[in-house]
């Protein structure tokens, strides 16, 4: 089990920063990657005008990650990572990073580029419209995706027809793991139970069967250059499965015992 500790819903939301936008990088063995994504992350942000924090959860690897995030760490001061000891695997990080933000949203970006800096922040403008969730879709009008391995492009869609058309959704990229909520929603969704990249689904299921708002922009994908990717597709199909199951069995019989109350936003 992960010891990982989670505040309570009412301090975790008293505890976020107004105004400030955290950034939530899980980087396993992602040497390579982080000198190009974080200053790409914060120079965006900074154009835009966005205060921000820049959280990189290194999990347990074994190449030069950790060095790599000390020598960013020395020339941004947006940035502080934090080590995730046992288990690890992407849930266990994505978990370790959700417990450590600071501001009032958080958005989960992945190590390898895959995300686009300006999508970021879009999220945050469309975020300050009231809404408490946004979430990207790589194949709705303007979203666009480059270089996907064309099996799993396959098979992302359709699990992501699978899951819409079981919770009447019309969201159509529910497995992408960039996505942005506001702190409440993540004081929410609370247990989370996925230990590995099935988080992706849960936390906007649970968002959305809790009764939570979201708004569904176009955002660009592509392809990692560097590193191998950490998706294990015949791993994970029965773990995204179970949590699919998991979400739809509280949306049919919980009775809305987990539901949260409008928001008022002023």
């Amino acid at each position: 089990m992960s010891d990982i500790a989670v505040p309570s819903r009412a301090d975790w939301v008293a505890a976020g920063v107004p105004g400030l936008l955290s950034v939530v990088i899980p980087a396993h063995n992602e040497e390579g990657n982080l000198c190009v994504t974080v200053p790409a992350l914060i120079q965006a942000l900074e154009a835009a005008g966005i205060a921000h924090e820049i959280v990189v959860v290194n999990d347990n690897s074994s190449d030069g990650t950790k060095a790599e995030l000390l020598d960013l760490e020395s020339r941004y001061p947006a940035l502080r990572h934090v080590d995730n000891t046992p288990p690890n695997g992407f849930g266990f990080a994505v978990r370790r990073g959700l417990a450590e933000f600071r501001g009032e949203a958080v958005a989960v970006v992945m190590a390898d580029m895959s995300d686009s800096p300006d999508d970021l922040v879009v999220y945050w403008k469309t975020l300050q419209q009231g809404h408490d969730c946004v979430f990207g879709s790589r194949f709705i009008k303007g979203g666009k995706v480059v270089d996907y391995p064309l099996h799993k492009l396959l098979l992302n869609r359709m699990a992501n027809t699978f899951i819409r058309v079981l919770f009447g959704l019309k969201l159509n990229d529910t497995t992408n793991a960039f996505k942005c909520f506001r702190r409440e929603v993540i004081a929410g969704v609370q247990p989370i139970l996925a230990h590995h990249f099935n988080l992706t689904v849960e936390l906007p299921l649970k968002a959305i069967i809790r009764g939570y708002s979201y708004a569904v922009v176009p955002i660009s994908w592509h392809n990692r250059k560097t590193g191998v990717s950490k998706l294990r597709i015949r791993e994970m199909g029965s773990r995204y499965l179970f949590i699919v199951l998991y979400c739809l069995i509280e949306r049919l019989l919980s009775r809305g015992d987990y539901r949260t109350r409008p928001t008022q936003r002023g």
